[in-house]
């Protein structure tokens, strides 16, 4: 089985899995538009209101057509500037929260290697309402293997490439994250490579998401915890303004 991936799939997840923001926001929106007829506004101050706020919720579906719809991040292209070397690579490694649209990419791609699928999505600690209802329509690769964020169940340097696309900041806390971290150090060989792709808590996510850019960490955070998961080298490189790729070794 190959996952499809429908047109504008990457809004339509957005919609799907944040809409009680769109609910709430549109729910303001409205109440606010009426208290036109109630309330003696400044009439400039009520239409940058109502800008901001269609800002608000259309910027994000406009940059997720961008990013997840038309740059081809789900043909995994950029893969290619990362030059790996395919013909060594035997043991794939691809670990998601719950919500995986990349295994069955990735194994394509990776045709002459194994892949073996983790999800690491903890109820009582991983609780963003859209975590838990992208989770409920994710298609699963088979022989995923629920695991506990501190452990991964493979041997000591084992895998060649772990990959953590857009799923590692559903660990909110630094030290499960660095704790997480120390297990895929232990499981990579020594000539592996750990690869995660993440929005930013930066200017560009601001201007996309608005106040939603607070889901995801900084440039600096990833490269602290990364540092004392003690990985000795990471390099990033921009897929979009919007997505980073942190690859690093041991």
């Amino acid at each position: 089985m190959e996952l499809k991936r429908g047109k504008f799939q990457g809004v339509l997840n957005i919609l799907s899995f944040n809409r009680h923001f769109y609910i709430i926001g549109i729910s303001i929106l409205l109440v606010f538009g009426l208290s036109l007829y109630i309330i003696n506004w400044n009439i400039t101050i009520f239409w940058i209101v109502i800008i901001a706020f269609i800002y608000g919720l259309i910027a994000p579906l406009i940059v997720s057509a961008y990013v997840y719809d038309f740059s081809g991040y789900y043909k995994m292209s950029w893969l290619n500037n990362l030059k790996l070397n395919s013909s060594k690579i035997t043991q794939i490694v691809n670990i998601n929260a719950g919500f995986d649209e990349t295994s069955f990419i990735l194994n394509k791609k990776f045709e002459t290697a194994q892949i073996r699928v983790f999800d690491f999505y903890d109820s009582r600690r991983h609780t963003e309402p859209a975590i838990v209802r992208a989770r409920k329509v994710s298609s699963v690769f088979p022989n995923t293997q629920q695991i506990n964020s501190r452990q991964i169940p493979m041997n000591n340097k084992s895998a060649d490439i772990i990959f953590l696309l857009s799923a590692l900041h559903e660990i909110r806390s630094n030290s499960e994250k660095i704790d997480f971290l120390k297990e895929c150090k232990r499981i990579l060989k020594p000539e592996g490579h750990l690869i995660i792709v993440e929005h930013l808590r930066d200017l560009p996510n601001l201007l996309a998401f608005s106040f939603g850019f607070t889901h995801f960490f900084s440039k600096k955070n990833w490269l602290d915890v990364l540092k004392k998961a003690r990985f000795v080298e990471t390099r990033e490189s921009k897929f979009t303004p919007f997505m980073s790729i942190f690859v690093s070794k041991i």
